[in-house]
């Protein structure tokens, strides 16, 4: 369950009284499912709003310095997430030194956009990153696959990009419209 929210929530505005209770709409939702006492063919649905108040809350928690303004906008079994990102700051708050020279090319916040198919189904999903912008420059194909290979797997080892994992917590599988995600619980 962690990862696939994980994926929907990488890749993330609505106003702030809002945003409170559309988290406090998405945590009740979501720790339902994770009581595991829903039953077969049971459906919850997480709004689009409700997705976002999560990724602002997740990202405010994970990474409060370097990465601010998650977005996520979805789609028919895809999703784009957005933020401005300070990739030297944010190396700097996990205790890494990126270097004089990859300070210099790092530093100042950067609009990064990050395109995803998801296909889930039998208890398992998984998620495609087609392509990513990164201050408007776009980066797919072999680049994409050798930055993905090369620089995210090894920072992130437990990401799961372009192979199957399975869901936790029953889920069988993921319905993703422009305006909602659903979860399947199967058996």
């Amino acid at each position: 369950m962690g990862q696939a929210l994980a994926a929907i929530f990488l890749l993330l505005s609505t106003t702030l009284s809002g945003a409170e209770s559309d988290y406090t709409a998405a945590r009740r939702k979501l720790d339902l499912i994770e009581s595991d006492r829903l039953r077969p063919g049971s459906r919850v649905v997480l709004t689009s709003a409700e997705l976002n108040a999560v990724a602002r809350h997740e990202v405010a928690e994970a990474a409060p310095d370097g990465v601010r303004n998650p977005q996520l906008e979805l789609g028919v079994n895809a999703a784009t997430g957005t933020a401005l990102v300070n990739f030297a700051k944010l190396q700097r708050s996990r205790g890494e030194s990126p270097g004089w020279l990859m300070s210099k090319l790092l530093e100042g916040e950067r609009s990064v956009k990050v395109s995803s198919r998801i296909r889930s189904g039998g208890g398992q999903a998984t998620v495609d990153i087609d392509r990513v912008e990164i201050g408007g420059v776009a980066i797919q194909g072999a680049v994409l696959d050798y930055l993905i290979r090369d620089y995210l797997l090894p920072r992130f080892p437990g990401a799961k990009i372009g192979e199957p994992f399975r869901f936790g917590h029953r889920i069988d599988h993921f319905e993703i419209e422009p305006n909602a995600v659903t979860v399947v619980i199967g058996r």
